[in-house]
């Protein structure tokens, strides 16, 4: 009976102050989307480029040549370190932080020929554990290079799926045949479309990628161009390149202190870094949505101001009569947290509109799908208890402790 007597006299004071209060609860509405939406762009944007970097694969390291700069073992500096296929065998085997290794081929002097269609894509020779390393997912009805293939020095390809689609006119090439330079290749694969952010040749769509064996049968290739790795966790990236250069050191006797005898680029201090961008970003998302609905709450708190101003008779007549602080307290307390209550509930209604109109726009390739995540639901859940709270509780305060002398003589 109680609660019912409260929501009564919390609606006769909505009827009372009907400007002020439609005021103060388009306060808390604007406020609450602002932040909802706010955090929901924020999280669909990280989304959508943390996506898009992860194209060139998780936690992949890229090893590269280089050239010494310290003097090591009676020899001089500025000798050039090559690599060999081996080297990622060598890596694999000594490294416990190395997940998988792939040595990596390239040219940019062989064509692609497909009719009268020419393109000069980057060919690359690599082997099986590539696609695990990269990402590289064959479409469907096709597969990439196996161990077979290196075995016999297969001339088979992989074609990125743009550089497909270009060569063969958007038909299905399982089977056909490419001319690579001048000698055939059969076609056993086509990437599967994915978003890529970073590369270091070419992005993969391009590309076209043979058996590491057949490539350097025919190009005669005796250095690869690069080494691509993993760490079993992209934690221990910094201990494994750590090993890599004590591993290298040793064979091509170079100081292991020597950071320019080889050229490494470590992705997950890229996604790190990234990661720590977005995060800032997201916090001043949610501390401008949150001045946004801090200016709510003072609205509330300054209509609950005037409500207890204008109450104060009924609050000494509920006093003299028996009614405790604490009932006072608790009945201007819940009333503030009414009105917070309805501005959030229509806020969080309009902010779902919104971001399920905003989802059927062609903007995800660009700046992601807006979406919620826990962590946005529960930063706009405690900014609204926190404003509620404390707009809530000095207006009661100050009304449960009126003197009730004072209260019924005005």
């Amino acid at each position: 009976m109680r609660v019912f007597t409260l929501i009564s006299e919390f609606i006769r004071d909505l009827k009372a102050q009907k400007l002020r209060t439609f005021l103060t609860i388009f306060g808390i509405i604007w406020g609450t989307v602002a932040i909802i939406v706010l955090l929901a762009f924020g999280n669909g944007f990280q989304k959508q480029t943390m996506k898009n970097m992860r194209g060139i694969g998780e936690a992949v390291i890229l090893l590269f040549p280089g050239q010494t700069a310290k003097p090591y073992m009676g020899m001089g500096t500025e000798r050039w370190i090559r690599l060999r296929e081996e080297d990622a065998y060598l890596i694999k085997r000594e490294i416990a932080y190395v997940a998988e290794s792939s040595p990596e081929y390239s040219t940019w002097d062989a064509p692609l020929r497909v009719g009268s269609r020419v393109r000069t894509p980057n060919v690359t020779g690599i082997i099986p554990v590539y696609s695990e390393i990269r990402n590289i997912i064959p479409s469907k009805g096709s597969r990439f290079i196996n161990d077979l293939d290196m075995k016999l020095r297969r001339r088979v390809v992989f074609l990125g799926d743009e550089l497909a689609n270009f060569l063969f006119n958007g038909k299905d090439p399982i089977g056909d045949y490419v001319y690579i330079g001048n000698t055939p290749f059969r076609v056993i694969g086509v990437m599967m479309h994915k978003e890529q952010d970073s590369s270091y040749n070419s992005r993969d769509k391009d590309r076209a990628f043979i058996p590491a064996s057949t490539f350097a049968a025919i190009f005669g290739h005796r250095y690869v161009n690069n080494i691509v790795f993993t760490t079993i966790h992209p934690t221990v990236s910094p201990l494994a390149i750590k090993e890599v250069y004590k591993v290298l050191g040793k064979k091509y006797h170079f100081d292991p202190t020597d950071k320019e005898a080889l050229s490494i680029w470590d992705t997950n201090e890229f996604q790190k870094m990234v990661w720590y961008i977005f995060l800032g970003l997201n916090i001043f998302m949610a501390i401008i949505g949150g001045f946004t609905l801090t200016v709510g709450g003072i609205g509330v708190a300054n209509i609950m101001y005037v409500v207890v101003q204008e109450r104060t008779r009924e609050i000494g007549i509920k006093r003299s009569v028996g009614a405790k602080k604490r009932h006072i307290l608790g009945q201007f307390f819940m009333e503030a947290l009414f009105i917070i209550f309805i501005g959030a509930l229509i806020g969080i209604a309009i902010s779902l509109l919104l971001l399920l109109g905003l989802s059927m726009l062609p903007i995800e390739e660009f700046v992601g799908k807006p979406s919620l995540s826990w962590w946005v639901a529960l930063t706009a859940i405690s900014l609204l208890g926190a404003i509620g709270f404390i707009a809530g509780l000095f207006p009661a305060k100050k009304a449960a402790n009126l003197n009730v002398i004072d209260c019924i003589r005005y």
